[in-house]
């Protein structure tokens, strides 16, 4: 299916489940989706499973928008310390936007579409709500963690099957333009790894990269990432400069953006630091995941300077992260769109475009992560790797059995939305 089709069904109301490769442009299509679902005055509620994902969106997490917290089920008292202001949201609402879906635990969709109906007074699925779900099977999956509720993916809920989701599968591709790497991820999406794609990537195994700025690093573990970076602007001979964050809202809600959010309390940089932006801005022709080198810094205001790969310079001014609660501004964070970029996470790095990366996936641990951070560049020439387990080519089975459906599906919603 491909964009336009689905932003249509969207817009024409239905309840639908939008996911495809990476760098399909869902994100993208869900971005398109909620601004002029909103010009026409609808009011929307934009959700995701994680704080980051919900940034990106300038929304909250599904967790704090339906109020199950960190809940596993619903107790018999839930409704009667349920807060006002949470019931008026819901009830308010027209369509509930839940993005990085494959993170959300079945049970907890069951237990979100029983307070919409229970809030909304209305037995229909999600009390009446369209519902829009967005992400990939072959990312990140649900997390058990031990001594808390089990649990699958959102397609084995009652919930999904009550829903019946229309399917918006995208097959178009936006991001990489090197149809040999495109094979090898396609291959891993459809847990076909044959000898001549693992021979591919091994050969990328300590690859040098054509550039003359240095490179991100994409690590499993946090404190590989925290290491690099602080090692590396350490060994620059510059001054420093800093930039502290400043922010609006309670308490609360403050602290809850700032864990959610990639921007950094205190910013410091020097003159040829590594630097990724953190937002999408379209008139400066750069987005989440654009990498540059910091080559100076603005005498009126001492904001960054960055030069970016294509050769353009930009000069950096604070950018705002929000914190939605429905159309209710909770709390709100100015800061340079800027972090260091000589290393980063491959979950942080999840929904990024990087222009070139090295990627260590010798601790890989759970299925999917080789998917992810392979995904985030676009051609094999701007891929390095330090190494790569077996884990790291590992794909969901049961990701792969869900996908073969959701394709089927996708393909018989678009044979009846076209013809309409």
């Amino acid at each position: 299916m491909d964009q336009q089709l689905a932003l249509d069904i969207m817009m024409r109301g239905e309840s639908v489940f939008l996911t495809g490769p990476a760098g399909s442009g869902k994100t993208f299509v869900l971005n398109q989706f909620i601004d002029q679902a909103r010009k026409e005055g609808k009011v929307v509620a934009v959700t995701a499973t994680t704080g980051l994902a919900a940034t990106h969106l300038n929304g909250t997490t599904i967790h704090a928008w339906s109020g199950i917290g960190v809940r596993d089920e619903l107790e018999e008292a839930f409704f009667e310390n349920f807060r006002k202001d949470r019931r008026k949201l819901i009830k308010e609402a027209d369509i509930l936007v839940i993005d990085e879906i494959s993170m959300l635990h079945d049970y907890r969709l069951d237990m979100i579409d029983d307070i919409c109906r229970h809030v909304r007074r209305d037995a229909k699925p999600f009390g009446g709500l369209q519902i829009v779900l967005c992400g990939d099977f072959f990312q990140l999956p649900p997390v058990n963690r031990p001594g808390s509720r089990g649990g699958g993916f959102v397609v084995g809920s009652r919930a999904w099957d009550d829903l019946a989701p229309t399917i918006c599968y995208l097959e178009e591709q936006h991001r990489q333009d090197d149809q040999t790497f495109l094979e090898i991820l396609n291959a891993l999406r459809a847990g076909d790894v044959r000898r001549h794609h693992a021979e591919a990537l091994l050969e990328r195994v300590d690859a040098e990269l054509p550039s003359h700025h240095d490179t991100t690093e994409l690590h499993t573990v946090n404190v590989d990432v925290d290491a690099i970076n602080a090692k590396k602007l350490a060994s620059l001979r510059a001054d420093e400069h800093r930039y502290a964050v400043s922010t609006a809202g309670s308490d609360n809600y403050v602290e809850t953006l700032k864990r959610s959010c990639l921007a950094v309390e205190d910013l410091v940089l020097k003159k040829g630091a590594l630097v990724m932006f953190l937002k999408n801005n379209s008139e400066q022709r750069y987005v989440n995941g654009t990498l540059g080198t910091v080559v100076g810094f603005d005498k009126a205001m001492d904001y960054p300077i960055v030069e970016l790969m294509d050769g353009r310079k930009i000069t950096v001014e604070p950018d705002t992260w929000e914190l939605m609660d429905g159309d209710t501004k909770r709390a709100s964070l100015a800061q340079i769109p800027l972090r260091l970029a000589w290393a980063i996470t491959v979950h942080k790095s999840q929904g990024m475009t990087l222009d070139a990366a090295r990627i260590d996936l010798r601790r890989a641990f759970v299925e999917g992560m080789g998917y992810v951070a392979l995904s985030r560049v676009r051609s094999l020439d701007t891929l390095s790797l330090a190494g790569i387990n077996k884990t790291a080519l590992r794909i969901s089975s049961e990701a792969l059995a869900i996908d073969a459906q959701l394709r089927k599906k996708s393909e018989a919603d678009r044979a009846r939305f076209a013809s309409a």
